[in-house]
């Protein structure tokens, strides 16, 4: 069923470096769950691989002295959803790898995998570019941090060279503290599909909850690779919490996106997805954080 050259199973961080770049041809493989279906549908075929699963040191959530979230590659979906620091500071990430195909895949996929295949429908991509997340990379030239806006090269594609290793996603505490998110899968059926469009909203409200101080929107599947709405964000920002200002925001977004057309929905249908998903999403962010519309 599946056909491959050699797996390589790597002990450490610095381990998997030197198979990768022993290896040149080599694919990195943790939970398997994209991995091992292009290698059934036969575009793998005959692959080398190195396995990074057994790799603890790169599974797990933790919170670093000055308060960043320390998110390692190889944490599943279905465990993000049940952490503690998770569910306390950003909880809006727990429910949106939620939505990740069905119980078995949540169990094996990571979030790791989820955002260095690059898809721009992954359902935490979103979110994570919603609270500014750093990328954490390690090579044999070192350790670099890279914002994930610019992780995201093109379709499918991520700033990761092939001797490298994704080590953690930061998300520092100036990124969630007092702010309160929501995010909307919107797809065909609601559960084992992927996005026909995802929309990941987060803000923060002055002390009264009459203010919206902040606001962040990200899409998935509103262009190339998941983005960020900057017009709506500036639509939003320092506006008072009443029913114009979320209509100025999901207009505004608009502005910045560029969905194409595909079997699963025309360009226009995801630009209408665009404004009415916003909308939703900023009026559910503005509840969790205690306003009212």
């Amino acid at each position: 069923m599946y056909d491959m050259k050699a797996l390589y199973e790597a002990t450490s961080v610095e381990d998997a470096i030197r198979l990768l770049t022993e290896h040149p041809d080599a694919k990195i493989i943790a939970g398997g769950s994209d991995v091992l279906i292009k290698m059934r549908e036969g575009k793998l075929a005959g692959a080398e691989l190195v396995s990074i699963y057994k790799i603890d040191a790169l599974r797990g959530i933790s919170m670093d002295p000055d308060g960043t979230i320390r998110i390692r590659p190889l944490t599943s979906f279905s465990h993000i959803t049940r952490d503690p620091i998770i569910q306390q500071h950003i909880n809006v990430l727990g429910e949106a790898v939620d939505m990740v195909g069905g119980p078995q895949i949540r169990n094996i996929g990571t979030i790791g995998g989820n955002t260095c295949n690059g898809v721009t429908s992954a359902d935490s991509a979103s979110t994570l570019h919603a609270y500014d997340a750093i990328m954490v990379i390690q090579g044999p030239d070192g350790v670099r941090e890279k914002p994930i806006r610019e992780f995201y090269l093109s379709a499918g594609k991520v700033d990761l060279r092939h001797n490298e290793v994704l080590t953690a996603i930061l998300i520092r505490k100036e990124s969630y503290e007092g702010f309160q998110g929501h995010y909307i899968k919107y797809a065909m059926r609601n559960a084992m599909d992927i996005a026909t469009l995802g929309c990941s909203v987060n803000c923060k409200l002055s002390e009264d909850r009459k203010t919206i101080l902040d606001a962040r929107i990200a899409y998935g599947v509103a262009g190339p690779v998941p983005m960020r709405a900057p017009s709506a964000e500036a639509a939003a920002k320092g506006q008072p919490v009443c029913p114009e200002t979320v209509e100025a925001f999901a207009k505004a977004a608009l502005n910045d996106v560029n969905p194409r057309t595909s079997w699963r929905a025309s360009k226009e249908f995801r630009m209408n997805l665009v404004e009415q998903l916003a909308k939703r999403a900023l009026k559910e962010a503005i509840r969790l954080n205690g306003g009212e519309i």
